[in-house]
Formats: C-alpha cells, sequence, structure tokens
C-alpha cells in the first residue's frame, strides 16, 4: 500500500474539504433526512451540485425542502421553501421514515466508534456526565429506518473512540453479523452507516461493518490518521487522494452557504 500524494498549497480549509467530500457522496441519492450543523450545509451543496434533484427531509416535518438560504436550525422558516410538504412531526417519522421512504439519513455525532456506533448524549458516565448533549432528538429513527446512513464529523481521539460513553444511535452494533440478525429481528428498516466523512478522510464500511480509510484529503497523513483514532485503522489498499474543493464548490460555501464562516472557520 502507497499513501496517495495529496499535499500542496492549500486554498481551502481543512472544514471546506470535508463538507465538499460529504456532499460529493450524495451524487445518485434521491431523499435525504438532514439533521443540523455539518450535515444541514453539506447536503444544501450537494442540491446545488452533484445532486440537484435531491429532496431535503427536516425533523420539524418538512418533506422535499429546497431552502433559499442555509437554515440555522429546523425550526427555521426558510426550511419550507418549495416543500412537497409539510406535515406534523408525528407524519414524518410514521409515514415517511417509518415507511421506508428515507434513502440517506445524514448525520453527526460527538463520539463514534469502529463500527459506526454514534453518541449525542453524554460524555462520561450518563449518571454524572463531564458533558450532557444534546440527545437523539430524531437521530436514532433516522440511524435505524433510513436505507443508509452517513456522517460527517471532524476527526479527533476524543471523538474517534474505541468504546463510545453512550450508544446514541446504533450502527453496526458490534460488528456486520450481530448488526445484521438484530436489524432483522426488530424489524428495522435501514442496512446501517455507509460512509464517514472527517477533515482527514473518507472511510467507508467493510464486510465486518468496520470503518475503513479509503481516501485521503489533501495536506492529510496516515500519521495523523492514527493519531487522532482511538483504534488501529484499517486502510485501503488502494487508498485514493480526494480530489480538492472546485472553485465553482468553495464560491457557493463563502458567498450563499456559509458567508461568516460558521462551519468553515
Amino acid at each position: 500500500m502507497t499513501q496517495p500524494s495529496g499535499a500542496g498549497t492549500a486554498t481551502f480549509s481543512k472544514s471546506e474539504m470535508m463538507i465538499v467530500a460529504a456532499a460529493r457522496e450524495l451524487a445518485g441519492q434521491r431523499v435525504c433526512f438532514v439533521g443540523v450543523g455539518l450535515p444541514n450545509i453539506a447536503v444544501n451543496l450537494a442540491q446545488r451540485t452533484v445532486a440537484p434533484d435531491l429532496e431535503l427531509v427536516y425533523e420539524a416535518g418538512v418533506f422535499g425542502a429546497r431552502p433559499e438560504r442555509l437554515p440555522l436550525s429546523i425550526g427555521d422558516p426558510t426550511i419550507v421553501t418549495g416543500a412537497t410538504a409539510v406535515v406534523s412531526m408525528y407524519e414524518l417519522f410514521s409515514f415517511y421514515l417509518q415507511g421506508g421512504l428515507v434513502d440517506v439519513g445524514f448525520l453527526g455525532a460527538a463520539q463514534i466508534d469502529r463500527f459506526g456506533n454514534i453518541n449525542t448524549t453524554v460524555i462520561g458516565p450518563y449518571d454524572h456526565p463531564r458533558t450532557r448533549l444534546p440527545g437523539s432528538g430524531g437521530a436514532c429513527e433516522i440511524a435505524i429506518n433510513a436505507r443508509q446512513v452517513f456522517v460527517i464529523m471532524r476527526q479527533s481521539a476524543r471523538s474517534f473512540v474505541e468504546t463510545i460513553d453512550f450508544r446514541t444511535s446504533p450502527g453496526n452494533l458490534g460488528g456486520a453479523e450481530q448488526a445484521a440478525r438484530i436489524r432483522r429481528e426488530g424489524g428495522w428498516l435501514g442496512r446501517g452507516p455507509s460512509v464517514v466523512v472527517t477533515d482527514l478522510g473518507i472511510w467507508h464500511f467493510d464486510d465486518d461493518g468496520e470503518m475503513r480509510l479509503d481516501s485521503l484529503h489533501p495536506g492529510a497523513t496516515l500519521d495523523e490518521i492514527r493519531a487522532t483514532i482511538g483504534w488501529q485503522p484499517r486502510i485501503a489498499e488502494d487508498l485514493q487522494a480526494t480530489a480538492p474543493p472546485s472553485p465553482a464548490e468553495l464560491d457557493l460555501i463563502r458567498r450563499e452557504l456559509d458567508p461568516e464562516g460558521a462551519y468553515t472557520k
């Protein structure tokens, strides 16, 4: 295995690279249930570039959103712009998500383990946590019912951990075999996590249900990958170099989606 050459003079931030890489992963997808924060900007970029027909679904009860600007939250009125339907949260989750109509659930995370299990609840013991996080919201339902799950998050030794402090949203549980059995017995509609995009690279999942690094971003190194993960990472034999953001992608992020740099600085 050889490490791809991706270094060079960068005219973009690591966060911009992560957002662009995540957006590109949505090429060919049709219906995406999106969370707030980084997933929000990634899917809105995808809708303006590689997936113009992408239907955005927001937890507040909006299906088929085409926001005129980047929504500040799931309660931002702009998410109803051009929407196919605006319904109650109960109807959205019962008839759309649990009805099997969502292709991709796009989530963020505070912690993730090698099998794609996500923690957004607490850091530390549940009864006496060091940090209490926002919790699940609709993330757990999205994780088990969307046909596949994409995750976007910055990579660090604190976030990519051997054992998460709380399993808010299940990924591949303890491995692919166990996950397949529990999904089947529980009647879960989704097949679990497909991709994790970080500010260092792109991870997919192998036959064991474990994350495998398939692409390294420009400027990132394998030493940096290993220093920011809590286990010995699996690395593809044909490790690729992520293509840098195009001028058009960067222009959309900087001028339209995040002009103040809330997500990219």
